[in-house]
């Protein structure tokens, strides 16, 4: 499957994991979630694409991460490798990780 952008909303999935970090370890929040995504990115065939970035005031990094379907969650943490990588989070940050599905797609208007 190749990941693209439809004009009308689909049941997409996605996952959006707020990453609110301890004083001075956005970077190391960043690396640390980052390794998460590339393994479940070259492992889980749920994995559709993700975005990682983080805050400009240096508090946060977020993972918005598109997969097919909500039950890939409960198939990505029962992995015992990928819940290692990810419970690292922890010694950096506290986490918000929420399960989303597309309800519409708002895209510009287009000129006249």
């Amino acid at each position: 499957m190749i990941p693209a952008f439809k004009t009308q909303p689909t049941p997409t999935t996605f996952i959006v994991n707020v990453i609110h970090v301890h004083p001075g370890q956005q970077d190391e929040a960043f690396r640390l979630i980052q390794d998460v995504v590339h393994y479940v990115a070259e492992r889980k065939p749920g994995f559709l694409w993700s975005n990682l970035a983080k805050s400009t005031d240096g508090l946060t990094v977020v993972n918005i991460e598109a997969i097919s379907d909500p039950g890939d969650v409960e198939i990505f943490f029962s992995d015992p490798v990928f819940l290692e990588k990810f419970r690292k989070l922890d010694t950096v940050s506290s986490s918000e990780f929420h399960t989303y599905t597309v309800g519409d797609l708002v895209l510009p208007k287009a000129s006249a």
